[in-house]
């Protein structure tokens, strides 16, 4: 199965952004959904931050410190980008940038609160976490894309060939999502989170 390419370069170190309108308003929603738990003490945040120094407190708290601010900064930057630019018809290298780096952050915190890994089995009909698990893959596909997009800025000897996708939780999905991921679900934390 071929998958369409979402940004497609425009030859002057742009792209256009081939989004169905559902995807944008998704896009442009969850940047904000998620920038409490970057700036917070969230269980799903702890991925987003991994600790430099395991067996050296000292230098951990030290290294918190200097490079802490910056770490929030730089992923609240990200994911206000995507929601501002998550409608625009064309966007830079600089914003596809700051769309992977968002990506990632979204992954990382809904990944971790589904607990996610890698042999992990596709869910059973009727699990709650189906939802959520299309919408990480999604996301995945998305960065896949973009990370695509970036390299074809590189200088030629790559394989331009169409990617191959094998089978996910995407297929045969309708495209709907839930309402709120399970990180903004009303009336607490969603299936998987750290207790």
């Amino acid at each position: 199965m071929l998958r369409r390419r979402r940004f497609a370069p425009d030859g002057r170190g742009r792209f256009r952004v081939q989004l169905r309108a559902q995807e944008r308003q998704l896009l442009s929603r969850l940047p904000g959904e998620a920038l409490a738990m970057v700036d917070g003490d969230a269980p799903a945040a702890r991925r987003l931050f991994p600790v430099a120094y395991p067996h050296d407190d000292a230098s951990e708290d030290e290294y918190r410190r200097a490079v802490g601010p910056e770490l929030v900064r730089a992923r609240r930057d990200a994911l206000q980008a995507l929601a501002a630019t998550a409608s625009q018809p064309v966007i830079d290298e600089g914003q596809l940038g700051q769309w992977l780096a968002a990506l990632e952050t979204l992954r990382l915190l809904l990944g971790t609160q589904l607990d996610v890994s890698e042999d992990m089995a596709l869910p059973a009909p009727g699990d709650p976490r189906t939802a959520p698990l299309a919408l990480y893959h999604y996301l995945s596909s998305v960065q896949d894309d973009a990370v695509e997009a970036l390299a074809a800025l590189l200088p030629p000897g790559g394989d331009d060939d169409p990617v191959e996708a094998g089978p996910s939780l995407l297929d045969g999905w309708d495209g709907t999502v839930p309402d709120h991921p399970p990180w903004s679900a009303p009336g607490g934390e969603g299936p998987g989170t750290a207790r």
